[in-house]
């Protein structure tokens, strides 16, 4: 009975896994395609990638934005196909490219411009794009487009995918403006930088943790004084003073941001002397913190 619960675990956990970010898949497709109707093409602001592409079709042959993104990103599935991750690539993006593809022109009707003024469309589009993407990209999808490219660029060359996508989008502005014009390019630049940020932050996570390093003579009190008083781990690294060569212990602990000013106070009050450094963690797993999940990889 144990061997038979313990062969159907890693399953379940997998399905789950599987379920999860299929459902980011749509929920972040479908953001874009709202932000899209909402900000983007009401206000004649290019989005980036195929989308962009899209819409300028859209205003000069007038054919429906969802249509023209779903065309042409048939060839890029190809590519993601051969070189990005194979055919678990290539279905998780058909399935974002279809659902974006789909609600874009299905609500396009009943969905008129939140608004006109340029800094909400920037703030507001660029933060549903953004986090609609982010969202795709996190559950090992894209939105097809240059987020093909994107993907490439951060599995061959290590760039994040935000900021090779707002490189990639500086072509596509640069086509716009000759149908636009300056002004609805600038806003559109401005709505890429946006969600360019957006995208890093949603793959990256939001933390509000910090690491700090501890170099103390008194390590074994230090020690007792966080877990006691933070309830925090600390793992005791071994160093050595670069200028009198000797052996030190430094301590290294992660703490939330609104633990810090504590455990300056318990350093004040157990080593004066102790030689403290405290940097920002960008994302923490693990106990105490978010989870550790598989999926999140």
């Amino acid at each position: 009975m144990r061997l038979e619960i313990g062969s159907r675990g890693p399953s379940k956990i997998r399905f789950r896994e599987l379920v999860v970010d299929y459902v980011q898949i749509v929920v972040g497709a479908a953001l874009v395609a709202l932000g899209a109707n909402l900000f983007l093409v009401p206000n004649n602001v290019v989005a980036g990638g195929i989308t962009g592409i899209a819409i300028i079709g859209h205003t000069l042959l007038r054919t429906p934005v969802g249509l023209g993104v779903f065309v042409l990103n048939l060839p890029l599935l190809w590519l993601g196909w051969r070189y990005a991750g194979g055919g678990r690539f290539v279905i998780r993006t058909a399935v974002a490219v279809t659902v974006l593809s789909v609600v874009i022109d299905a609500t396009a009707p009943y969905l008129k411009a939140v608004t006109h003024d340029r800094l909400l469309v920037i703030c507001y589009g660029g933060l549903l794009d953004g986090l609609g993407s982010g969202l795709v990209l996190r559950a090992r999808g894209t939105t097809g487009g240059t987020d093909v490219f994107a993907r490439l660029a951060r599995r061959y060359l290590g760039m994040p995918m935000g900021t090779s996508l707002l490189l990639m989008n500086l072509v596509i502005f640069a086509a716009a403006g000759k149908v636009y014009g300056l002004e609805p390019v600038m806003v559109a630049l401005a709505l890429a930088f946006v969600s360019a940020r957006v995208v890093d932050l949603v793959q990256d996570g939001l933390s509000t943790a910090r690491a700090a390093l501890i170099v103390t003579t008194k390590p074994d009190e230090v020690r007792a004084a966080v877990i006691e008083r933070l309830d925090r781990g600390v793992t005791i690294l071994e160093g050595q003073g670069g200028f009198s060569g000797e052996n030190r212990p430094v301590l290294f602990v992660v703490v939330s941001a609104s633990e810090v000013v504590r455990l300056k106070r318990i350093m004040a009050e157990v080593d004066r002397k102790a030689f403290i450094t405290i940097t920002p963690a960008k994302e923490v797993l693990g106990e105490g913190f978010a989870p550790n999940r598989p999926g999140d990889a």
